[in-house]
């Protein structure tokens, strides 16, 4: 059991009927959050079990209190459901800030890039894993999804059972995908023939990944999504066979989608038909599908994503690094498409920090709209409740009884946060610069503790993924 002691301040879901502290008489309620404040929190197992002021120890033992409580302080934190990132490639954290392409648009980025990623053995896959997930623990997140889409030719182990292996060293709730590309530089793909598979293989791999690891239970820890790449590096016919046998486990299906121009152009050239349509015709559409960045979207795309409940990752940072658009967030939020937030992989955002990507998220949001063009709130909610829905954890996501006790708690009794605490919750979002969680709590155990990993050595993971890092570049010949 653990007993958050005395909040400063709980973000649960806003009450219908519940008027906003400062909205005006026009505007509706967009905040997305009622904050609690002095209350305390208690979580049995993978739960919390409940949520109130002045809370009894549980009792149990000859002590009173049983031996297995743990007290937090939570006096100076305001408690956050747990982050949730629905979009990343983990292995991407080995090839950050390259100077070739610190100033490349996408498809030239990728071709570089495949020249260096073709390179990846177990170790860089694990210790990436570990990294990536590293840095999003301490940021506030607790479930996160990988696309993992490259599988070097002759690649000796399992790549997910290695990022499955990494997920429990760091304690994080994983909902990867198994990704794949079909399509090389000879299909008029982007990547060398080394790093792209054979459909039918990819199929085997993909079933025997779902029979191995998706768990379709609501308080899993392990879930699978199958996500071909893009339009531009696999056929109609996987996009088609990976929706079919996703749905025969009751998994999801990812891919990326409206990322940038040249991929519109890419498939009216090639499929005759924009990139939307070419999932509408592979049956890669519904509520159980969600697309990466979405940025190119037109207006009856919007309305058809919303009409049929498809979902988007919304990556700000990786969209303005990559100089690829803004994606049309507020509209999408006013016609009830759904939405997450994802880092994108870190050599296109170059850090895994889910709080601060909220942060771009409502920015870049006013950048197109306006200074009304998202909220503090709904940036949250989007990074929170809207993300454990698209990977199809509705039990995450959110505070309140019964929900799975995914918690991340910030300090903001900080000189960063000094000012700004009219609005604890919003202060996450608008103030401070170190957007380091002090503790993170996921299925009821501790992940961080004091800002350090508990489970993990982060000198040993900064170390090993520093020597992958230089291996491939060693093949690749950068160095």
């Amino acid at each position: 059991m653990i007993l958050l002691r005395d909040c400063f301040a709980v973000a649960v879901p806003a009450r219908a009927g519940v008027p906003a502290a400062r909205a005006s008489a026009a505007a509706p309620d967009r905040r997305r959050f009622e904050l609690l404040r002095g209350v305390d929190i208690l979580i049995d197992g993978n739960r919390i079990a409940k949520i109130g002021a002045n809370l009894a120890a549980p009792t149990g033992s000859p002590a009173g209190a049983p031996a297995s409580l743990t007290v937090i302080d939570a006096s100076r934190h305001v408690v956050l459901p747990g982050l949730v990132n629905t979009h990343h490639h983990f292995y991407q954290t080995l090839t950050r800030n390259l100077p070739a392409v610190q100033d490349a648009k996408l498809f030239d980025w990728l071709v570089y890039l495949y020249e260096i990623w073709k390179y990846l053995d177990p170790e860089a896959v694990y210790w990436s894993s570990m990294l990536a997930m590293a840095e999003l623990a301490k940021t506030g997140c607790t479930l996160t999804t990988d696309h993992h889409y490259l599988y070097p030719a002759g690649f000796p182990g399992d790549i997910p059972s290695l990022q499955f292996r990494a997920a429990s060293d760091i304690g994080l709730r994983f909902a990867p995908t198994r990704g794949s590309m079909s399509r090389s530089k000879k299909d008029g793909g982007l990547p060398p023939d080394s790093t792209v598979q054979d459909e039918d293989i990819i199929l085997a791999h993909s079933e025997e990944t779902l029979r191995l690891f998706h768990d379709p239970a609501p308080d899993a820890m392990r879930k699978v999504a199958l996500a071909p790449c893009s339009p531009f590096s696999v056929s109609e016919r996987l996009m088609k066979d990976s929706a079919a046998l996703a749905r025969k486990y009751g998994a999801r299906i990812h891919t990326h989608l409206a990322e940038t121009r040249d991929e519109d152009d890419y498939c009216v050239q090639v499929y005759g038909r924009r990139p939307l349509q070419v999932m509408r015709d592979c049956d890669f559409v519904g509520p159980d599908v969600w697309f990466a960045h979405g940025i190119h979207f037109k207006d009856d795309e919007l309305d058809f994503l919303a009409a049929t409940g498809t979902g988007v990752a919304h990556c700000p940072s990786s969209n303005m690094r990559l100089g690829s658009g803004i994606c049309r967030v507020r509209e999408m939020l006013d016609r009830g498409v759904p939405l997450g937030l994802g880092v994108d992989g870190s050599a296109s955002n170059d850090t895994s920090d889910m709080l601060g990507e909220a942060r771009q998220a409502l920015l870049l949001q006013r950048v197109r709209y306006g200074s009304g063009g998202l909220t503090a709130g709904e940036a949250l909610d989007i990074a929170t409740r809207g993300g454990a829905h698209i990977l199809g954890f509705d039990q995450a996501g959110l505070i309140a009884e019964g929900a799975l006790a995914d918690l991340a708690l910030f300090d903001v009794m900080k000189l960063e946060y000094a000012g700004a605490l009219s609005d604890p919750l919003a202060s996450l979002v608008f103030s401070g610069y170190n957007h380091g969680a002090d503790h993170v709590i996921v299925n009821g155990a501790q992940v961080v503790r004091h800002g350090l990993l508990v489970g993990a050595d982060e000198e040993l993971i900064r170390r090993n993924a520093l020597s992958a890092c230089e291996r491939m570049y060693a093949k690749a010949g950068i160095l």
